[in-house]
């Protein structure tokens, strides 16, 4: 009896098992194909030195970059100083000081940076400092984290020597009392062709380096961070493959890991062009983009760029051999 009983319950636990697999099976999510696993990098190497970024005050932000470059510093310490110009342009509107206040009357700051080892430091939700870009850099190099936030990420730049200022501006100021009368937010495209600038840069070694910074979507709820300061969304770099940044709404851009996606594409054998269509195209699936813009810029190792956007209006700035120049963007929808 007991053997019978033993067979018996393992006869059922046998087929148990089977079915389980079976579903199991059905259910499971398919490999990636082996093929990804073995890619490498391509062969194909600039070394001449580079830097992009994104709209018209990418152009001022390149110069200061390409002074790194050109003497044969660091791609990271190019893209540090680079968009450091934009943090100090008090007439720019969405990037530093100046930049449009959240619905509080409050300008806070996002930034972040990484280098060519894969390193990277970020700041997000930052009050009265100049250069948020710096503080992240610091973060990067003088501390164990990635991210510092809110009055943890004041306090560290005061104890790193960062002066505290008013970053408000009367002209921000009276954006934000104009807004006020209605105290209603609609995302613009466009608005005044800028936005968060994300600078790229590859140094003559052949290295690549990224940065992020902004004051985030004006009139955003007190607390809002967007896509520019989390490494993977707004900015990632991978030194033997390529690198990505993005601007426009950064909820968009978070909720689909956009620069990381872009990146990744690229390392599967896409061109920069190819990625970026692509990351636009997983954003655009699904969602009514009539309202809000997207823009990726993405640069490979063989230093080919590729850009693109939701929308007519997206440009990007573009310093090689010796020029620097707007380029404007194709994008998913036409005018």
């Amino acid at each position: 009896m007991s053997s019978r009983r033993n067979f018996l319950v393992g006869s059922i636990t046998t087929a148990v098992g089977a079915i389980a697999g079976y579903w199991l099976g059905r259910n499971r999510a398919p490999q990636l194909p082996t093929e990804i696993e073995s890619i490498a990098p391509s062969k194909k190497r600039f070394k001449g030195g580079l830097v992009i970024s994104t709209w018209y005050h990418g152009l001022a932000a390149n110069e200061a970059a390409w002074d790194i470059i050109k003497s044969g510093g660091r791609a990271v310490d190019a893209v540090e100083q680079g968009v450091s110009v934009t943090e100090a342009d008090p007439n720019g509107g969405s990037v530093g000081i100046g930049g449009t206040p959240d619905r509080e009357g409050k300008v806070t700051l996002d930034a972040c940076i990484m280098d060519e080892t894969g390193n990277a430091g970020s700041v997000s939700y930052l009050e009265n400092i100049l250069h948020p870009i710096s503080v992240a850099r610091k973060v990067m190099d003088d501390t164990p984290h990635v991210m510092l936030a809110g009055d943890g990420a004041l306090q560290f730049a005061k104890e790193q020597g960062f002066e505290e200022i008013d970053l408000l501006t009367p002209d921000a100021k009276a954006r934000w009392e104009k807004w006020l009368e209605e105290a209603k937010y609609k995302p613009i495209i466009n608005i005044e062709n800028h936005d968060t600038i994300g600078l790229l840069a590859m140094d003559k070694e052949g290295n690549l380096s990224g940065a992020c910074t902004t004051s985030g979507l004006g009139f955003k709820m007190r607390g809002r961070v967007g896509d520019s300061p989390v490494i993977g969304a707004g900015l990632f770099v991978d030194n033997e493959f390529g690198a990505a940044t993005a601007t426009g709404l950064g909820e968009a851009v978070l909720k689909t890991c956009g620069s990381f996606l872009i990146v990744e594409l690229m390392r599967q054998g896409l061109s920069p062009q190819e990625a970026c269509e692509e990351g636009v195209r997983r954003i655009a699936a699904g969602q009514n983009e009539e309202d809000f813009q997207i823009g990726y810029l993405a640069v490979n190792k063989a230093g080919e760029v590729g850009a693109y956007a939701i929308h007519p209006g997206f440009e990007y700035a573009q310093h090689r051999d010796g020029n620097n120049e707007m380029v404007k963007v194709a994008s998913l929808h036409a005018d």
